[in-house]
């Protein structure tokens, strides 16, 4: 076919591709008149229940649709075998807590679920506090926020080039590998297949990232914290690690673990990373990766809808203590 009539072609299924994607946009605006006009005209003892479901109802429509169908078609998927032909009971759970490759998947994610984001809001608790003593506090914190609008995929493609290693009778691109060289390190190891480096070489993406979100949270925290409370602990005697430890970490004790539990669950759903650097080959294959692996890749559609169940109640009560921490925080205020 000549390339011309390809072009045509392309372009008159892009056209017909946008010309219905603004007739659905069109035809929901649509809608959404009508809707809010017969609420607006509505009176009486309808007027009420009929203004609540308008603007309630979209929104359940869309947590029903996009979060509740699709639980309960997991959980439905996880007792069925790799084609959701034949049901198996709990086997595919039991196939992901008695296999071994299974239980050096969770020691992974168990091992990121610590430190990575102990490690970001412990750095993000010290950016804060130096920060603070800094003239240009928005310059700096700025450059330190600026990895959070980096998407993962992006972050994980410039820390593969800091980790990229070649031999060493070679030019090195990887900034690892030639600071390694720079300080007499004549044959430094390929980064990205040394086990179990590499995990924490993976987590460092991570932290660095949500190193700056921690910090800007931190940093609101401390600067609420009132003045006449410093104050009084100065006059006491308090100084250095004794103020940060005794006043400035119970004063910000609930921002510290809201931004804590944050970063854990962003980490527990940690596949960005893996995907892109390492496929979770070489040791660092982590839950949420495999779950994609299982269902996509191998395609038994059981054993991932069951990774990703486990997934799914390990994340929960992160997100419920969250929840609860903010409400105290909201009652304290």
């Amino acid at each position: 076919m000549p390339t011309a009539l390809l072009a045509d072609s392309a372009w008159t299924d892009a056209t017909i591709k946008l010309g219905n994607s603004f007739g659905a946009i069109a035809g929901f605006l649509g809608i959404l008149l009508v809707v809010f006009f017969a609420a607006g005209r509505a009176s009486g003892r309808l007027s009420r229940p009929l203004a609540i479901g308008i603007f309630l109802g979209p929104a359940v429509l869309l947590l029903i649709v996009g979060l509740v169908a699709p639980l309960v078609r997991t959980v439905y998927l996880s007792f069925y075998n790799d084609d959701s032909t034949r049901f198996l009971g709990g086997k595919n759970y039991g196939w992901a807590l008695t296999t071994d490759s299974i239980h050096t998947v969770l020691l992974n994610t168990l091992l990121w679920l610590v430190i990575a984001p102990l490690a970001a809001t412990g750095l993000g608790l010290v950016l804060a506090l130096l920060v603070e003593r800094m003239r240009r506090q928005a310059l700096y914190k700025s450059l330190i926020f600026m990895p959070m609008a980096v998407s993962l995929v992006g972050a994980s493609i410039i820390w593969k080039f800091v980790y990229e290693a070649r031999d060493s009778s070679q030019q090195q691109i990887g900034l690892l590998s030639q600071l390694a060289i720079s300080l007499g390190w004549e044959h430094p190891p390929n980064w990205i297949l040394s086990q179990p480096l590499n995990n924490f070489l993976l987590m460092a993406v991570m932290v660095w990232v949500q190193t700056g979100f921690a910090m800007v949270v931190l940093s609101a925290a401390i600067k609420a914290i009132p003045d006449e409370v410093t104050e009084a602990a100065r006059l006491d005697g308090a100084r250095g690690l004794q103020l940060f430890w005794y006043v400035t970490v119970p004063m910000i004790r609930t921002t510290l673990v809201v931004v804590l539990t944050t970063v854990m669950i962003t980490t527990l759903k940690a596949f960005d990373i893996v995907r892109t650097m390492t496929g979770g080959n070489f040791g660092t294959q982590v839950l949420a990766n495999e779950m994609y692996s299982q269902s996509f890749v191998q395609f038994n559609v059981g054993r991932g809808s069951a990774l990703a169940v486990i997934l799914f109640l390990a994340v929960l009560p992160l997100v419920a203590y969250n929840i609860v921490q903010l409400r105290k925080e909201r009652e304290t205020r």
